[in-house]
């Protein structure tokens, strides 16, 4: 990053990208590539299409950057938002399913030995089975609450929900997932 754009912070950022400023642009796409990459890779578990996904939704971001308006959201919910597009898309035209034992075995922490990593792994396969019997909404609230760590607003924002519906959204998914796990056992 830039001195230029740290000086000028994210919105100052998002104004020079929609007036064609294609290094604020690239700036914007430092800071949160790897999220967005993460987001997309979490929900179709495989490198390659993530990071084609990610691509395409930066491309996408660039030419619309013009039409983006600051509405006191992070610029990241507006990625979000386009991210889960592509995904939606990526399925309506893709019918495959999503290989969800290679998520788990991504997702493993390599500073863990190895009696840890296999215990990590198993806890993470066994959540990710779950979230499949989940609603596609509500996964991706999952996802982006507890996997990306966004805020009830910001979630809210990419859902187009009140925050109030995300919220009972996200209590009803933790119960249904807290009585799956609860029966496996």
């Amino acid at each position: 990053m830039t001195e230029e754009s740290a000086r000028l912070g994210e919105e100052g950022l998002v104004r020079q990208a929609a007036n064609g400023d294609a290094e604020a642009f690239g700036d914007l796409y430092t800071r949160h590539m790897d999220a967005i990459y993460q987001y997309i890779f979490y929900k179709v578990g495989n490198e390659k299409r993530a990071e084609d996904l990610t691509e395409q939704v930066f491309l996408s971001a660039w030419e619309a950057i013009g039409e983006y308006e600051l509405r006191g959201y992070p610029f990241s919910s507006w990625l979000y938002r386009i991210a889960h597009n592509a995904v939606v898309d990526y399925y309506r035209t893709e019918k495959d399913e999503r290989p969800l034992d290679t998520i788990a075995f991504t997702l493993a922490d390599e500073s863990l030995g190895p009696e840890e990593t296999v215990m990590k792994k198993r806890q993470v396969s066994r959540l990710l089975e779950a979230l499949t019997h989940l609603s596609e909404e509500k996964q991706q609230l999952i996802i982006l609450r507890f996997v990306e760590g966004l805020s009830h607003a910001q979630v809210a924002q990419i859902l187009n929900k009140s925050e109030g519906a995300c919220r009972v959204m996200q209590h009803r998914a933790l119960t249904r997932l807290s009585d799956i796990l609860g029966s496996d056992g």
